[in-house]
């Protein structure tokens, strides 16, 4: 009969395969392909995103296949399953996007219900996008058994050809402009075809400091993603020996009983609340980061992103607000020669990470390749402060996020132009309807009021594309910001509209004012008639009754609080 092996990794799973009583169990899974003697090593689950809809993470498959080896090659036994995601990219500015914050909640329930179910000895979770990486570090924060998350790498940036005959390296983002640029008559449908063509050029995530990149570098600075292994581009050849190193780095931490619970901690969300700031990085990192700490029971409040923010200078120079993408940052030395920038003057807790090294240790390591642009030094910053501003005000009185990477203007008093959806601001940008100055409100577009918080990327770009809206016009919503978005744009404002927030309030011609300097964010009427037009305020009706989006809409919390759902 079965008995089990003398390997300390093998803790949880000895309830699923050992002794006489669990040899149906045995049976089953021999009935799939694993042997009498894999059933006794440390059972390590493969928590994969793959899905063949989008870039991001249609490589996955390969990546899972180079963990498992090197699981294998440690001496476990790895089984893996899938779970779902979703492409912001592809649903941007359609009904779907709203699919894509919900979808974090259902990745991190479906990771920890298959994890639960089989009592798996650790976990690795490969995730390749927006919300699936913020959903896998939420789910091994709630289990609490070794593990860890690996990125599946960014995108390479496409060739686009130019008139004199040179490349141009493009993103996706050059693709949501075009479309701006397109509506407005300044390039056509040829011009437009081309961009479209060349943006993608094979697997990967979006390409810039984006929300993939940012949630993969805000992994490895919590030290629950593999520093440089996490950096490795989709297609590099070096990914396959990555994962497989990520592989037997798990087999590790499973032997030592390394937990999430000792790495992911107050300080170490505060390292990569620092990376974000210093990078450029989106501002889903602060719905993200806060949602991971709740999963933890750990304060954390949007001030403390602009307490942050203010003592961080900003010294990468990546896209959208700059130059350069994250191929060129793992290029340049990647984290860990930002962790050595940060070190220097002091903004780093010297937290454990997956590797068994602490973040001191392995920014030790760097390799930084001589005259790199792309991350400065503090002698040379892009900005005195980060690229995250924390606002409140009339409007915001729970606060709203602000990116200042990317754009000069620090002032802006312009009328409100009031849509109740994205697609009503988007018919307004295309039709040529919104004038330089203007401040587009949507709103309606919340966690509840939705639901789903979607992105406002389709609209964002499009107004970039404008050269004469690009630098005149302001955006707030209580919905989100792709991390593609640049510009002086306020999301997660809150409360939300649906919930009655001051933002349900404004009218077609308010004045509306950001300070960023003074952190406010104000319309510009009297205490008295704000109070009095909102006196009278009725949700609107729920747009979904039944599934998933409604069970989300009556669940999910303030934005200012990570929208979480439980």
């Amino acid at each position: 009969m079965s008995t089990m092996q003398n390997d300390p990794g093998k803790r949880n799973s000895t309830v699923l395969t050992e002794g006489p009583s669990r040899a149906a169990a045995r049976s089953y899974l021999r009935g799939v392909g694993f042997s009498k003697e894999d059933l006794h090593k440390p059972i390590i689950g493969i928590a994969n995103t793959w899905t063949e809809i989008g870039p991001c993470n249609f490589h996955l498959r390969q990546v899972a296949e180079a963990v498992k080896q090197g699981i294998r090659e440690a001496g476990g036994t790895p089984m893996e399953f899938n779970t779902v995601t979703i492409s912001d990219g592809i649903t941007m500015g359609t009904e779907g996007m709203k699919a894509s914050l919900i979808s974090r909640e259902v990745i991190a329930d479906s990771i920890e219900l298959v994890t639960r179910g089989n009592s798996f000895d650790g976990l690795v979770c490969i995730a390749g996008c927006d919300k699936n990486m913020p959903a896998a570090v939420m789910a091994l924060a709630r289990l609490d058994i070794p593990g860890l998350m690996l990125y599946g790498g960014s995108i390479m940036p496409g060739q686009l050809r130019q008139p004199d005959g040179t490349n141009k390296e493009i993103t996706i983002l050059n693709v949501f402009e075009a479309i701006g640029s397109h509506a407005a008559g300044k390039i056509n449908d040829d011009q437009l075809e081309a961009v479209e063509a060349a943006a993608c050029p094979g697997p990967g995530a979006c390409g810039g400091q984006f929300t993939a990149n940012t949630m993969a570098m805000a992994g490895e600075f919590l030290g629950i993603s593999p520093m440089e292994i996490t950096g490795v581009p989709a297609m590099s050849p070096e990914k396959a020996n990555a994962s497989r190193e990520a592989g037997r780095m798990v087999m590790d931490l499973v032997r030592k009983n390394i937990k999430p619970s000792q790495i992911l901690t107050r300080e170490s969300i505060e390292n990569a609340i620092t990376a974000v700031c210093a990078s450029g990085g989106s501002t889903n990192a602060v719905l993200h980061l806060i949602a991971i700490a709740h999963e933890l029971s750990i304060p954390l409040t949007m001030e403390d992103f602009d307490k942050i923010s203010e003592r961080t200078p900003f010294i990468c120079d990546l896209s959208p607000g700059g130059k350069y993408n994250a191929k060129d940052y793992q290029e340049a030395g990647g984290s860990r020669v930002l962790a050595q920038r940060l070190i220097e003057r002091n903004q780093l807790h010297d937290n454990i990470t997956v590797s068994g090294r602490t973040l001191r240790e392995e920014a030790s390591t760097a390799h930084e390749t001589p005259n790199q642009p792309v991350i400065h030094n503090w002698s040379d910053p892009l900005k005195p402060t980060g690229g995250l501003v924390i606002l409140r005000g009339n409007l915001a009185p729970d606060g709203c996020v602000v990116k200042v990477a990317g754009h000069e203007r620090i002032h802006h008093t312009g009328p409100a132009r009031v849509f109740d959806s994205e697609d009503l601001c988007f018919a307004a940008v295309e039709r040529g309807d919104i004038k330089p100055n203007d401040v587009c409100v949507i709103r309606y577009e919340g966690p509840k009021g939705g639901p789903g918080m979607r992105e406002m990327l389709a609209v964002t770009a499009a107004i970039k594309g404008i050269p004469e809206l690009s630098e005149t016009v302001a955006l707030l919503t209580d919905g989100r910001f792709s991390g593609a978005t640049r510009g002086l744009m306020a999301g997660h404002v809150a409360p939300e509209a649906q919930l009655g927030g001051p933002i349900a309030a404004v009218r077609e011609g308010d004045m509306i004012t950001f300070d960023i300097p003074n952190r406010q964010l104000n319309v510009n009427i009297s205490d008295e008639e704000l109070a009095e037009r909102l006196r009278n305020f009725q949700p609107r009706v729920p747009r979904y009754q039944r599934g998933v989006f409604a069970k989300y809409a009556n669940s999910v919390g303030s934005a200012s609080q990570g929208a979480v759902t439980s």
